[in-house]
């Protein structure tokens, strides 16, 4: 897979989502965020960028080629879906916003991209690099539980009320700066619980594909012994 996506690869039109992420392993919360991402947001594509192994957050346990191989056979079928595994490069920052900087010079400057993400770490988004860049590059879609808020509070609700960032149904005539709400079905999963149920042979079939869960039988991932 290309650590650049081709502009067919990526939808020559039409708004671009971005969903980030270790993906260790790809799970049933990701598949439906995208899934929802498509249906709700009516975007051309979704852009799978898993993760590398920046400094600032604990390493992934599978391997970079395990990790791909995983989101190859999960995201099967669906030609929605494209993987970009810029982010996996030796070089590479690890930091969304120079990702979406990157995206937003190969595909110009009137493309909507939407980062996904949940409304745990959209929480959290004062913590992250050049976070105030964001806005300047996409839109961010805030994947909430029924009920909870996206009100991050602090400088980032100051930044988003100074920005006017609730563009509504409005945000597909901009390229980006829109926040924006998706309804997120419960659904109690966790990347961490997942490796733990693997590693005590637990069924794990209600949250991880079938193709996935045969790959990480076949090579053993995620068992302590």
């Amino acid at each position: 897979m290309s650590a650049q996506p081709a502009d067919d690869a990526a939808g020559s039109a039409g708004p671009l989502g971005i969903l980030g992420g270790t993906f260790d392993p790809v799970h049933a919360a990701h598949l439906r965020i995208a899934q929802l991402a498509l249906d709700v947001l009516r975007l051309a594509r979704v852009l799978w960028i898993p993760t590398g192994r920046p400094g600032y957050r604990d390493a992934p346990v599978a391997s970079a080629a395990d990790r791909l191989a995983m989101l190859r056979l999960a995201l099967k079928g669906e030609p929605r879906y494209v993987i970009d595994a810029r982010e996996l490069q030796a070089e590479a920052s690890g930091y969304t916003v120079d990702t979406l900087a990157a995206l937003r010079t190969e595909l110009g400057a009137d493309r909507p991209l939407v980062l996904l993400m949940g409304d745990d770490q959209f929480a959290k988004l004062e913590t992250w690099h050049r976070w105030k860049d964001l806005f300047e590059l996409a839109h961010v879609a805030v994947f909430a539980r029924p009920g909870g808020s996206i009100a991050p509070g602090g400088a980032v609700e100051a930044e988003l009320v100074a920005r006017d960032t609730g563009a509504g149904g409005r945000w597909r005539e901009r390229p980006a700066g829109a926040v924006i709400r998706v309804e997120l079905p419960p659904l109690d999963i966790s990347a961490t619980a997942l490796r733990e149920r693997i590693d005590r042979e637990a069924d794990v079939s209600a949250w991880v594909p079938a193709a996935v869960i045969d790959y990480i039988a076949r090579h053993r991932l995620y068992r302590a012994s």
